[in-house]
């Protein structure tokens, strides 16, 4: 008995899409962007009120997360010093 010839190159599995692409993620999205437009106009008071405490809460958070474009603080030897340029080839150090 004879098998026909087959494809013997591998079939790649199908990938999922990600959570944020599924239905069900898009429905949370919806739920919670109604939810927050009937907080902010049903308590509107009570939002403003809040308002300058969200400010002071943010002034932390931001120091937290935005230091990351400082090298996490990795000074120079030399406390500020112009580091030295790289000696030449056949220079004394």
């Amino acid at each position: 008995m004879r098998f026909p010839a087959t494809n013997t190159t591998p079939v790649e599995p199908a990938i999922a899409p990600g959570f944020w692409r599924s239905r069900y993620a898009i429905g949370l999205v919806v739920m919670a962007a109604v939810a927050s437009y009937f907080l902010l106009t049903e308590h509107l008071a009570h939002t403003l009120g809040a308002l300058p405490y969200l400010l002071l809460a943010a002034c932390p958070l931001m120091h937290l997360f935005m230091h990351h474009g400082h090298d996490g603080h990795k000074h120079a030897p030399g406390n500020g010093a112009a580091p030295t340029p790289p000696a030449k080839p056949g220079e004394p150090p």
